[in-house]
């Protein structure tokens, strides 16, 4: 006799997230064979076999001042969420990042009796550290990219688990040949120096960050005549969004790609990329960065006095010092973010990145796949 079909609920708010839940789906479908999942989810997850029942765009949100001016909006896809899973009980829900968002729906369906994880640990380790106490009444498990952070659900009283990165997996350094290839596809010869940008996944960052981004690659090639820039764009509505920033092409040569941040990561001899799951990718990748972001003014004003890290970048975080150069809001200048590039397109200058980079992607080597429905099968489904 067939075991009946495993229905999962999951909701995911930005790239990065539909990139974690793309892998869960397949990794839940190769250890318990076909699955039914619903809730909110990106172009991969969607591939995977997902139904959305909500674009996921409408949760992505940044800040403190975004979020409110979108407050009823995101409220009523809550409820709605909410609603549907109440009539239709799912196994188990699994919220992957957006905490302010998914806490809340998670804290509601475990009353149900509806058993819940979050994978992505929000950052209490940087800011916000009561949020854990809020988090031991809206999880059974928690589902930690990074080793550090399991200890400290632990010490409170909440399950986690430790399920690694699975970028770690997926993502490794390109090689000479792989390099080659990929300049010879975007049409730029062997020595040619090349920056990335990569400005954001979300409108809002790509409009209090890209602007800042363009004019240091203006000013980058002035210091080297002979630079290429590749733009890269997470989706078609991104894509539109940075073409109307960028200057005329005799200015500074740019190519614009969409989907294809991994390939800017791999061909480019340094990056600006905003903080985020981009620069771990960066990182995993092996390519020299500079990392900056910025947000509207009354929500650094909020942030600013909460952070209790000094980083903001992983890389910096999983280091626990400054690997990587971080231009944060009024430091984030054309200057700076110039002074910060150019020592990265000198002979040598990205080793010690690099260094740090390979002791990262020794730290995160754990199978996600296994650790992920392993965890949710010894926590969620035998529960109780």
């Amino acid at each position: 006799m067939s075991s009946p079909l495993l229905r999962v609920a999951m909701v995911a708010g930005e790239a990065s997230g539909d990139i974690l839940g793309a892998r869960s789906i397949a990794a839940l479908r190769d250890r318990f064979g076909e699955i039914e999942v619903t809730g909110i989810g990106g172009p991969l997850m969607q591939a995977e076999g997902m139904q959305s029942l909500f674009p996921m765009e409408r949760l992505s949100v940044m800040g403190f001042v975004d979020p409110l001016l979108r407050l009823p909006e995101l409220l009523r896809i809550r409820r709605d969420l909410f609603h549907h899973f109440y009539r239709q009980p799912p196994d188990f829900f699994l919220g992957i990042d957006a905490p302010d968002f998914n806490l809340g729906l998670a804290r509601r369906l475990r009353r149900e009796g509806i058993a819940t994880a979050h994978l992505v640990s929000p950052s209490i380790w940087a800011w916000r550290a009561g949020r854990i106490h809020r988090i031991s009444k809206a999880v059974d498990l928690m589902l930690c990219l990074f080793p550090f952070e399991v200890p400290l659900y632990q010490r409170a009283g909440v399950a986690a688990r430790c399920v690694g990165h699975p970028l770690a997996q997926s993502l490794t350094p390109a090689d000479g040949m792989r390099r080659s290839a990929l300049r010879l596809e975007l049409g730029i010869p062997e020595g040619t120096p090349v920056l990335g940008l990569l400005p954001g996944s979300r409108a809002s960052e790509v409009t209090h960050i890209g602007p800042a981004f363009v004019q240091a690659a203006q000013r980058l090639g002035r210091d080297l005549p002979m630079l290429k820039v590749l733009v890269a764009a997470s989706d078609a509505e991104r894509l539109a969004q940075i073409s109307a920033l960028l200057p005329d092409a005799e200015t500074l040569p740019v190519s614009l790609l969409e989907g294809r941040s991994r390939d800017v990561m791999s061909v480019a001899d340094a990056l600006l990329v905003a903080s985020g799951t981009a620069t771990l990718e960066a990182a995993l990748l092996d390519a020299p960065m500079v990392v900056g972001y910025r947000m509207q003014p009354l929500s650094w004003a909020l942030v600013s006095r909460l952070v209790r890290t000094p980083y903001a970048a992983l890389p910096n975080i999983l280091s626990g010092r400054a690997v990587v150069p971080e231009c944060i809001q009024g430091a984030m200048t054309t200057d700076a973010l110039t002074a910060g590039l150019l020592p990265l397109f000198a002979p040598g200058g990205g080793q010690a990145q690099r260094a740090a980079f390979a002791k990262i992607r020794a730290s995160l080597a754990v199978d996600f796949g296994l650790a992920f429905t392993q965890a949710v099968q010894e926590r969620l489904l035998q529960r109780g």
